[in-house]
């Protein structure tokens, strides 16, 4: 959005104070994030008295347009994931602008309702524009799911598996690369399966090798990987993680349980046997490898035995990063008619055992790590020569930090890449001081 919007000649603006428009972009994926949503949507309304213009966008919209369109008079526009291309067409509309746009809108004027936008074909793809920070940005691989979990309304939503194509992912990292970014973060809702639709086969390893291998990275020094599904995570897709420096040994795997029954039940390709397979093909290439994984506590069927067998293979298998999900049943789902329905007090109450249990793997693993110099990202300052940053193993925003001291440092600091020697640990949090800080930002190669 925020691309399009610039390449029709809009400014965008760090906060609402500044704002002509403002544009809340929402999520439709489970009953916590729906409300969260509409929370934002009101924290936003009082503007509204300030001149300003209310846009609603994302799943959300894209799910209950005219719903929301009902209960949200507030809101003077609502948009979906497929009426993206028509958004500075609506921005321009609503600050008075009337430039025509390319038609591919249709406008609903029943007052009081909201305008409601629509569009039949998907929006195309452009070159994003980085959003701050410019040292950490993600790069979008596809949009949609061909996937169809039980339990899962993305696809309904955002629809099937759509690649955006090779030419166009190295340009944008080139163009990411050329803004300052150290960190390339590769996102879709399953990144392994990208190329498919377009090339006919998984073209992930391929791709990575053609960003390692060519200047479109020039600068990046972190690639990491969010969200890979396990039953495609090839031989050739590990070698390149393996032997690529540029691609950090991180991977995020949701898995959401391990019976092999729950995961037929759920349309999950893959198996518990499978499942132990891949992770030990990874720990053998890549013994420092940070798994990341999410399961889901409750799912329909799940019984206490089966429950079980999930915590014991969370503890013997010790993952880096977890986090689980209380089972909630989404509209529209498979899912959400199965027989043997869990109470959500006792999915709440399975999950909050499965964390309870990761803070302690987390705890352990962080312990062993006192004493080592890590590599570190600065992400901001934490207070008075107090920074605070994110090793190879953690992901902006939903990883463990690092927190250091650096008292002869200044906020140049920020954005860079520097050694941390760790001196205490935390539940899932690192404490340290700085070790080394090279000014160009850039890390040992030989360390990773």
């Amino acid at each position: 959005m925020a691309g399009l919007l610039a390449a029709a000649g809009h400014e965008i603006v760090p906060g609402p104070s500044g704002a002509d428009v403002l544009v809340v972009n929402t999520c439709g994926f489970i009953e916590a994030a729906k409300r969260e949503s509409i929370e934002t949507i009101f924290e936003y309304v009082p503007y509204k008295s300030e001149g300003k213009r209310l846009v609603v966008t994302g799943c959300l919209s894209q799910r209950y347009p005219d719903e929301l369109a009902a209960e949200l008079p507030e809101a003077d526009a609502i948009l979906g994931v497929d009426g993206y291309a028509g958004l500075p067409e609506i921005v321009s509309a609503l600050t008075g602008d009337k430039t025509k746009g390319d038609g591919s809108c249709v406008l609903k004027t029943q007052e009081p309702s909201p305008f409601v936008f629509k569009t039949q074909e998907p929006s195309p793809f452009v070159l994003r524009k980085a959003l701050a920070p410019r040292y950490s940005s993600y790069l979008k691989l596809a949009e949609g799911c061909s996937n169809n979990c039980a339990y899962c309304v993305i696809p309904a939503i955002r629809g099937p598996y759509k690649s955006v194509p090779m030419e166009q992912v190295l340009r944008e990292a080139e163009a990411l690369a050329s803004e300052g970014c150290r960190e390339l973060v590769l996102i879709a809702q399953d990144v392994s399966f990208y190329g498919k639709d377009l090339y006919g086969e998984y073209a992930l390893p391929g791709l990575l090798r053609k960003l390692c291998a060519s200047g479109a990275a020039e600068g990046i020094e972190w690639i990491r990987l969010l969200y890979c599904y396990e039953e495609r995570i090839t031989d050739e897709l590990i070698h390149v993680m393996a032997t690529e420096p540029k691609i950090i040994n991180y991977i995020d795997m949701p898995l959401q349980h391990v019976n092999d029954r729950l995961l037929a039940d759920m349309r999950r390709a893959g198996t518990g046997g499978g499942i132990r397979r891949t992770i030990g093909r990874l720990r053998a290439a890549m013994p420092d490898i940070a798994i990341r994984t999410t399961f889901i506590a409750g799912l329909p069927g799940e019984t206490g035995q089966d429950f079980e067998e999930l915590y014991d293979f969370v503890e013997e298998t010790r993952f880096d990063r977890m986090g689980v999900f209380a089972y909630s049943p989404e509209e529209g789902t498979d899912a959400a008619s199965m027989p043997g329905q869990v109470s959500p007090e006792a999915a709440e109450a399975r999950r909050d055992a499965l964390m309870r249990l990761q803070q302690r793997i987390s705890l352990e693993k962080n312990e062993g790590l006192v004493g080592a110099v890590l590599d570190v990202i600065v992400d901001g300052r934490d207070g008075d020569g107090v920074y605070i940053g994110r090793t190879r193993g953690d992901a902006p925003e939903i990883d463990n930090a690092v927190i250091f001291s650096a008292p002869r440092a200044d906020d140049g600091i920020i954005g860079t890449i520097v050694k941390v020697l760790v001196t205490d640990a935390m539940d899932y949090d690192l404490v340290g001081e700085l070790a080394q800080w090279r000014p160009d930002g850039r890390s040992d190669k030989g360390e990773r």
